[in-house]
């Protein structure tokens, strides 16, 4: 090292310190009496006191960290151990997005935002390793900055090879994996990914709490290169990863989107607009004719409920959850594409392709530290946003399952390999289906034909089958409505543009948080009270259906609070709980109504099964019973068909009940025309 270096370096260090001492003094004492192994100083506040000394730590930062860390050694407060220096507020022009980062950027250092996509076990990395010769006892340290261990090259005494390991220097760290955000991202952009390495005090436990995946986060650190190796020898390519000095997770909401007082005041006056809910419902996929009703459903969907959390702690949801159930080419997919494009932070997955660890989360092993990771799947990333789920009918059943707990409870919770942990996902699902057989039957009721499980159906809010039924008068607007689409397309453009629909939802999400007038909860109470009252003229002692239960209310509550937002409104009215009430009764009229009775019966949703089939179920159990007194376990099914016909019940629904006893394992049947109950 030359003459002049050492004088630089010595400036450097006499600079920094007097720094600290005039400025970080008392926060550095505070530092040391709290045991913290390091100290977070303000970028801005180093700027303003020497713009030379954050030029040089820009363009040079593992170096001028080591000196700035030097000088803290001299201030005569410092502790024993040695402290470490983490920078904060890294400025706007070293904020790189990860698609951005290039070679030139190498050693330099930079700050990135984006979500935690996974992270890996915190495991110890040698720093340096000591190594003795064995010729002449000699120690010799080598730092280590590759994934392979790095042997000297020589001793002094001049023998090469078989060094003996007698220490290592060890720090734990940690691998995770950050990925773009969505709403910095154009539509369709697939979002870039970096590896980023923790160490130190940034993998203790307070700040492990904060990089779970899922997690939005800030980076602050040093673009490094490594090596890729290719079949076991390093290939010429290299793999860039960024070295933390300094991680905190962003204070932005999730999906929020920077308005200015111009854009304000635009979503205020269409706020007082009285045609604003016709202009978005206009605005959600003007190319795809129709469905009035499910793009007003959508709209209260991305503007949605307020989550609202009681003195026990239990939550309540606010997203609303929506199913579309249609015939092939009904353009359900194009609407989910829409919402995804629209939405200020969305997900989009299909259900083919879609496995449940990748629309919830998985664990999976390292690449790099030769430990488990924690991935996030599309719901978590999706956190505070909306996952639009296409074709959910063709995902496997255990896939399937996965998403319950995300859709009530809107956690994820993973316990596999030696990970245990609870994500936050508290998603909107816009989900789309076809039905059971491809195609709507018209002869079959249509919540029969719906090819999902009612545990994971009665967790949508709405519900909506869309058919595909040929109309003269209909189809020939449609027709028209495509045709135009070809000719003129401009002419279909949004009466609101998807950038401004954007600003307007995160607006009305961030400070529109409306409540219950008391007008709007006895408009609620009434439908629910009445609804449920009504009374059947068949005998007392049948089992009543039951036509709307408490999670229906739960939802009108929602869509109400929805509508509220719209109109940037901090209370629910009247006009907002019937609005809610239309809706919720259009999908109850759909897919809820007893075919036999003509009444609702939410248990043909929740279930599966109707009320009049349990009563039936019922009847023929008591059947089967009465007549094993007469033939024992064995009880012929013509016995049985012969009784429940004198008791009303016509042959073909007591096959059908027999039928669907056999699948849910309560009766079997040893040989043709016999029926026996299964042992208890």
């Amino acid at each position: 090292m030359d003459g002049k270096t050492v004088i630089f370096e010595e400036g450097i260090i006499e600079r920094f310190e007097e720094f600290i001492t005039k400025h970080y003094i008392e926060i550095l004492s505070d530092t040391i009496n709290k045991g913290e192994a390091s100290l977070i100083v303000d970028f801005s506040e180093l700027d303003k006191f020497d713009p030379d000394l954050t030029d040089f730590l820009i363009e040079n930062p593992t170096k001028a960290i080591e000196l700035f860390e030097k000088s803290l050694e001299r201030i005569e407060i410092s502790s024993d151990s040695k402290l470490r220096i983490r920078f904060k507020n890294i400025p706007e022009t070293q904020r790189i997005l990860i698609r951005d980062i290039r070679s030139k950027h190498i050693g330099k250092l930079i700050s990135i935002e984006g979500l935690i996509r996974q992270a890996s076990d915190v495991r110890p990395v040698s720093t340096v390793i000591t190594f003795e010769c064995p010729a002449c006892g000699t120690l010799i340290d080598v730092p280590q900055t590759e994934s392979t261990i790095k042997e000297p090259t020589m001793c002094s005494c001049g023998r090469k090879g078989k060094f003996k390991v007698v220490d290592k220097k060890l720090v734990d760290m940690q691998r995770i994996v950050v990925e773009e955000s969505p709403e910095l991202l154009q539509s369709e952009a697939q979002p870039r990914r970096i590896s980023v390495f923790l160490s130190e005090d940034l993998v203790e436990p307070k700040i492990e709490k904060k990089t779970t995946p899922g997690n939005r986060v800030i980076v602050n650190g040093v673009v490094k290169e490594i090596p890729v190796f290719d079949r076991g020898s390093k290939s010429t390519r290299f793999d860039l990863i960024i070295n933390a000095n300094y991680i905190e997770p962003s204070q932005k909401e999730y999906g929020e989107i920077e308005l200015t007082p111009e854009d304000k005041k635009i979503i205020k006056e269409l706020a007082a607009n009285p045609q604003i809910d016709k202009k978005l419902i206009n605005s959600i996929a003007p190319s795809i004719f129709g469905y009035e009703t499910i793009k007003e459903a959508i709209v209260l969907q991305l503007f949605g409920g307020v989550k609202t959390t009681r003195p026990d702690k239990t939550a309540v949801r606010g997203d609303i959850h929506i199913l579309l159930v249609g015939d092939p080419g009904v353009a359900k997919s194009q609407l989910l594409k829409y919402v995804a494009a629209v939405a200020p932070k969305a997900r989009y997955v299909s259900g083919k392709g879609a496995s449940g660890a990748g629309l919830t989360a998985s664990v999976v092993k390292d690449e790099f530290l030769r430990g488990w990771s924690l991935e996030a799947g599309a719901i978590v990333l999706a956190n505070k946003g909306i996952c639009c789920v296409d074709e959910i009918d063709k995902m496997d059943k255990e896939d399937r399952v996965a998403m319950h707990e995300a859709m009530e409870q809107q956690t994820i919770t993973i316990a596999k390999a030696n990970i245990h942990s609870t994500l936050k996902a508290e998603t909107t699902i816009l989900a789309a289906a076809n039905p059971k057989l491809g195609r709507f039957d018209p002869y079959l009721p249509i919540a029969e034909q719906i090819n999902l499980p009612p545990t994971l159906i009665s967790r949508f809010d709405l519900i909506f089958p869309i058919r595909d039924i040929p109309d003269k008068k209909r189809d020939e607007r449609l027709a028209d409505h495509i045709l135009l689409s070809f000719r003129k397309p401009e002419e279909l453009k949004p009466e609101i543009s998807p950038e401004l629909m954007r600003k307007y939802i995160a607006y009305a999400k961030r400070y529109c948080h409306p409540r219950l007038t008391l007008e709007a909860l006895n408009e609620l109470k009434s439908f629910f009270v009445g609804l449920r009252s009504q009374r059947r003229t068949e005998s007392e002692e049948e089992i009543k259906p039951i036509p709307i239960s408490a999670r229906q209310l739960e939802a009108l509550v929602r869509l109400a609070q929805a509508s509220a937002r719209v109109h940037l409104r901090d209370e629910v009215t009247k006009e907002d709980a019937k609005r809610a009430i239309r809706l919720m009764t259009y999908c109850l009229q759909k897919v809820g109504v007893d075919t036999e009775t003509g009444e609702l019966d939410i248990d043909r949703i929740a279930t599966g099964i109707t009320t009049s089939q349990r009563n039936r179920m019922i009847i023929i159990r008591e059947i089967i019973r009465e007549l094993e007194s007469k033939y024992g376990n064995n009880v012929p099914l013509a016995d049985i068909i012969e009784e429940a016909t004198k008791r009303g019940i016509e042959s073909s629904k007591v096959e059908d009940v027999i039928e669907k006893m056999k699948r849910e394992g309560e009766i079997f049947e040893p040989k043709h025309g016999i029926i026996r109950r299964m042992p208890r």
